[in-house]
């Protein structure tokens, strides 16, 4: 990318230099949460593909002071959408989430396949293949019956069979790493970052912010699915973990730009690998970022790494992109899917695949936002989430009712249910479904509210709209500390006998409700159910 925009050799040196620090100090960043930043989890930081295309633009426009200052600008889009990201919760969908972490392997892994063949002239037909086949043996053979410690080696056992390998069929390159110091610095200097905000500026910051835009989707379905491999037990998500993943991505990209070189983002790597090795612990990320740091202070080390032959780095990035993709259909299935959710999926990863290996319209997509529109996880992410947005933008009219977070307010929000009710069409049945529903979600609720250390006074949004036949009513209020998702889902291991007060009002939830969505956000606590109509009001509805 450096070379395509014309870059100098001291450069390049000081880019790759940055590229790793940066990626090492955000990935540890990730894992250490410090207030509202980072995720709490292993989640691993790598330059930022996407940006590959208008990052070589702007170097070619301004050199690399016009790069840092249009990354430096669009790095404030992930920093904005985690303090805000209540407002993209629409977007937060298992649909969405999923069917980018499909599209991540289906559009990266055909690029992947092609360096295969990336050897030495002069290699035997079989070497490639051989090397390849001997790293990608080794990790599935460990992965599938090793146990949980030889399993946490497995990537690395195999990336260095197949080094091994590939040294015997003279496929290793020792040339770079014996001209390269033990301990050193870059051989170039810091760029700077441009104060000319002219018109080569102002025509490439909208590229960039779309950009950011799918780069911080992007890292929030990692996050998403980060937490879904991370723990022994299955949690609800933990939205405020995912704003903290949001956040470090935005410094990550602000040291970048700072650095004036290409953003860092979440590379897909993250999950399969904790899946792979059943290790999560936050101590790994943080000793992952500071190896990487400490490698980039070592340019032999670094060497060493780089020198890795291609057939390797596709046969280990085969496994992990493959576990990718079963990780997002698990995404999409779970909760069930429906005819709507079908078609979401199904139209946008394959508009995704075919964007991506220029099927569709390709002339048309390269004039198009500077081309950006011929990444599949962007093409694709974007019809997902329009599809999504298209029906929320048609579904029935909602009916909505504010109120103070207090039981007080409940004779209110029982009028308001009777009429949602009565408008359509359900019966008293219905209408006592949707009272004890509501008032046991308000009750929970306010016990949050009441257990929490501040006293400030909150206001809850109730919103109600049918769906399918359903009622699907939606709880806005301020954070609380314990997610309800969560401790619904433990009722079922815990014998009756041992209820405390509290937990009754749970049960009663659990009984009444068909699902309970809890999404918790630093700003925010929102509490979505769905209620169905009884056998009479079905058939009526």
């Amino acid at each position: 990318m450096y070379r395509a925009g014309g870059g100098s050799d001291e450069y390049l040196s000081w880019a790759v230099f940055c590229a790793v620090a940066v990626s090492g100090l955000s990935t540890a960043l990730q894992a250490v949460r410090l207030g509202r930043v980072g995720a709490g989890c292993v989640l691993t930081m790598g330059p930022a593909a996407a940006y590959i295309g208008v990052s070589v633009n702007a170097l070619i426009e301004g050199g690399p002071a016009l790069l840092a200052t249009l990354v430096i600008a669009s790095s404030l889009v992930p920093v904005v959408i985690a303090m805000r990201l209540a407002l993209f919760r629409r977007l937060l969908t298992p649909t969405i989430v999923g069917t980018v972490n499909m599209l991540v392997p289906a559009t990266v892994l055909p690029v992947v396949f092609r360096r295969l063949g990336d050897v030495p002239a002069g290699a035997a037909t079989l070497d490639a293949p051989l090397t390849a086949l001997a790293t990608i043996l080794v990790v599935i053979a460990i992965s599938l019956k090793g146990g949980a410690i030889l399993r946490l080696w497995a990537p690395l056992i195999g990336v260095a069979a197949g080094t091994v390998v590939a040294g015997s069929l003279g496929l290793y390159d020792p040339t770079r790493v014996g001209r390269s110091s033990w301990v050193g610095l870059p051989e170039g200097g810091w760029p700077g970052v441009g104060l000319d905000l002219g018109p080569a500026f102002v025509e490439l910051l909208p590229a960039f912010v779309f950009v950011a835009l799918i780069g911080a989707i992007r890292t929030i379905t990692s996050a998403v699915a980060i937490q879904r491999v991370s723990w022994r037990r299955p949690r609800a998500v933990d939205y405020r973990a995912v704003e903290g993943a949001v956040a470090a991505d935005g410094i990550g990209k602000l040291l970048s730009g700072l650095a004036g070189i290409m953003p860092t983002q979440t590379i897909g790597v993250s999950v399969p690998t904790v899946e792979l090795t059943g290790v999560a612990a936050r101590r790994v990320g943080i000793a992952a970022g500071g190896i990487l740091v400490a490698v980039a202070f070592l340019p032999k080390l670094l060497a060493l790494i780089l020198a890795i032959p291609s057939p390797v780095i596709v046969a280990y990035l085969t496994v992990v992109l493959a576990m990718t993709f079963v990780r997002g259909m698990t995404e999409v299935v779970q909760g069930g899917i429906d005819h709507r959710k079908a078609m979401i999926v199904g139209v946008a990863f394959w508009v995704g695949v075919g964007c991506q290996n220029d099927l569709i319209f390709p002339e048309l997509l390269q004039e198009l936002a500077g081309g950006l529109l011929q990444n599949g996880i962007t093409s694709g992410g974007l019809v997902a989430i329009f599809m999504t947005l298209f029906l929320e933008a048609t579904a029935s009219r909602r009916n909505r009712i504010e109120v103070a977070l207090d039981r007080s307010a409940w004779p209110d929000i029982r009028k308001f249910l009777a009429a949602f009710a009565s408008s359509n069409g359900w019966g008293e049945k219905m209408a006592y479904r949707l009272d004890a529903a509501s008032e046991e979600t308000l009750l929970t609720l306010v016990g949050q509210d009441e257990s929490r250390r501040t006293r400030d006074r909150r206001r809850l949004l109730l919103q109600a709209r049918k769906e399918n036949g359903a009622a699907v009513l939606e709880f806005i209020a301020a954070v609380g500390e314990e997610n309800v998702q969560d401790r619904i889902g433990l009722l079922a291991e815990r014998p009756d006998d041992s209820l405390v007060e509290q937990e009754v009002s749970l049960r009663l939830l659990r009984h009444i409700a068909s699902s309970v969505r809890h999404q918790q956000f630093h700003d925010s606590d929102i509490v979505t159910i769905r209620v169905d109509p009884p056998a009479t009001d079905r058939a009526d509805s």
